[in-house]
């Protein structure tokens, strides 16, 4: 089962949720793939069978002896990542999507595929959960290949994917092929807002979705009375404790310390469970 954590906005609480929950349930795969800024193993200390390694996608190699400038590559590709000159092709490498199109359509076969490093994709193991984040270059502006290459790593029977913010191609990469979708909101305007856009993007995939309503007890009602209109089911609520602030911002699971929420979050993996049926 593939469990992904998203939601509309940043600083909801995904992270949040998605380590304490892998930790409480233990035999567990957990995926960060907000691979800009991953950030889940630093709630794991204890990293043990640490390793790494390049995230390559496809690029194209011109053989400028046998192109005849014809221009055909850059009139197939969508995405402008090729430039004919009459003396040389100009390749811009941050806009190939290497699809290959390039290489397919050259009459000359000048046209061959190499590989680029765009990010690394990292691998640890703390206790039963094992850890897999992606982490992206810097200046690199495609996210998608690099998740779509973490989550190619997992081998577990239990997946749990920490999404990046937002609903753009990114989100949309991190949730695809999920069982159930945990969206994490705050009840204030802002919360409600970025949780209706999200609930319209994992409807329109088709994949069930949950809230967890993390700081509970501030704003207003708006959060709850969506989800009782839209007939979705508010799984969890984490109130808003100074508590489980200082804890998270120090880098703990709140749920090591506070012991009782650990029963919460396996409650909580059964009633996603039940409501993926």
């Amino acid at each position: 089962m593939m469990i992904s954590v998203a939601s509309g906005k940043g600083g909801t609480g995904k992270t949040l949720v998605a380590t304490n929950l892998a930790a409480s349930i233990g035999s567990v795969e957990l995926l960060d793939c907000d691979v800009e800024e991953p950030n889940s193993y630093l709630f794991f200390p204890d990293l043990e069978e640490r390793e790494s390694s390049d995230c390559n996608v496809p690029i194209p190699v011109i053989d400028e002896d046998r192109c005849t400038r014809c221009g055909r590559c850059s009139e197939f590709c969508a995405y402008h990542a090729l430039a004919v000159f009459p003396k040389e092709v100009l390749l811009f490498p941050e806009l190939c999507h290497g699809c290959g199109g390039c290489d397919l359509v050259c009459p000359e076969g000048a046209v061959s595929m190499g590989t680029r490093a765009i990010g690394k994709i990292h691998r640890a193991r703390s206790g039963g959960v094992r850890l897999l984040w992606g982490e992206l270059f810097i200046g690199e502006p495609m996210a998608t290949p690099l998740i779509r290459a973490v989550k190619a790593e997992a081998r577990g029977d239990l997946l749990l994917v920490d999404s990046p913010p937002g609903t753009a191609c990114p989100v949309i990469e991190a949730v695809r092929g999920s069982d159930f979708c945990l969206l994490v909101t705050e009840p204030t305007p802002f919360g409600l807002y970025d949780l209706s856009i999200a609930v319209q993007v994992v409807r329109r995939m088709e994949i069930p979705c949950g809230v967890v309503v993390n700081r509970s007890g501030i704003g207003d009602r708006g959060v709850y009375d969506y989800c009782e209109r839209e007939g979705i089911p508010i799984l969890l609520e984490i109130p808003m404790k100074r508590e489980i602030a200082e804890l998270t911002s120090r880098g703990a699971l709140f749920s090591k310390v506070m012991v009782e929420w650990q029963e919460k979050f396996v409650h909580l993996l059964e009633r996603i469970e039940e409501a993926a049926k």
